[in-house]
């Protein structure tokens, strides 16, 4: 019976020690990383004091919520290490600790980006191992414009997770899409159908569309009807009222002809200045709008590195290594 209480005694001052254990590790992690927020410290290993005579730690879990990582926050970063030497004396008086081996991951989560990089209403989805949906708006020129994307996320170096903003589209719905970018072929300012259509319906506006050689030859139409439809409404009409001339017509790439036309913006019912605001906003300068881009924190001690990345329902997780790890004082 002493004995069963004995060893029940000396198991509960081990817990204990290591409770106490925990709680410095967990003051002297925050204060040496920065962190805003307290880590959360779990010691394996039994008993606890052989390990303390030792100065030797088997294994430690270590969880640090909301890491700062550039103009984001990392929701979790979680590592197990292993063989961790103690400089300092355990429990009372821990200086800091020499790691040997530390793997773990870390977590960008979609749920902190949308809060993050929400204030223009931008969401972030999975879209598969290295792909990141981008749907929502932005305001330009005191409108909404609707923007989707698709981002590609890979490892750059060893400490840094780079994206690559693609196929990016802009909308303002019933009157245009723009697509940024110089390639000819998926870049430029399409018009909705409604909005191709409202100049079908009105003469004045169609004869001064296609008044202009450089909207005829885009449209595809024999030059003798054009000349044709200018002279007789009645051509005009059978021409502009047909649904190919308006499918066709939503084919003409304008982003260069609104520069010295401005005019065929307003036609459509659409304001030049939103246009021009559009214009603007470069493919650098909204990628970087939509960036998911972050650095490891340069508290963490550069052994760790960064491995493999993937997009998983939650966010981005990467793998995250280190050898050699010194935390505070060796």
């Amino acid at each position: 019976m002493h004995t069963a209480l004995l060893v029940t005694l000396l198991v509960i001052c081990d817990r204990l020690a290591v409770m106490y254990a925990e709680d410095k590790a967990e003051d002297k992690i925050q204060e040496s990383l920065g962190l805003g927020a307290r880590p959360d410290v779990d010691i394996g290993g039994f008993p606890f004091v052989d390990q303390v005579v030792g100065q030797r730690i088997d294994q430690v879990d270590l969880t640090m919520p909301d890491v700062a990582a550039d103009k984001v926050s990392l929701a979790e970063v979680h590592a197990t290490a292993k063989d961790i030497r103690i400089v300092g004396d355990l429990p009372t008086s821990i200086q800091g600790a020499v790691v040997k081996r530390m793997d773990g991951d870390v977590l960008l989560s979609f749920d902190d980006l949308n809060r993050e990089l929400g204030a223009s209403r931008i969401r972030f989805t999975d879209a598969g191992p290295g792909g990141v949906h981008i749907a929502g708006a932005l305001p330009v020129a005191d409108r909404t414009v609707s923007v989707r994307a698709q981002a590609h996320i890979e490892r750059r170096g060893d400490r840094a997770v780079s994206t690559t903003v693609e196929d990016m589209r802009l909308d303002v719905p019933g009157l245009f899409t723009y697509r940024p970018g110089k390639d000819p072929a998926g870049s430029g300012l399409y018009l909705h159908p409604e909005a191709a259509a409202r100049i079908s319906r009105e003469a004045a506006r169609a004869k001064e569309l296609l008044a202009l050689p450089s909207v005829v030859e885009r449209l595809g139409v024999p030059r003798s009807r054009i000349d044709q439809a200018l002279r007789d409404d009645k051509e005009l009409s059978r021409l502009t009222g047909s649904p190919r001339f308006v499918q066709q017509l939503t084919e003409v790439n304008l982003v260069d002809l609104v520069v010295d036309h401005p005019w065929l913006l307003e036609k459509a019912g659409i304001d030049p200045h939103l246009i021009g605001s559009l214009l603007k906003m470069r493919p650098p300068e909204l990628s970087d709008r939509l960036s998911l881009s972050f650095e490891l924190p340069k508290s963490m001690p550069e052994e760790i590195r960064l491995r493999d990345i993937v997009v998983e329902r939650e966010g981005i997780r990467a793998e995250v290594t280190g050898t050699g790890l010194t935390f505070g004082g060796s």
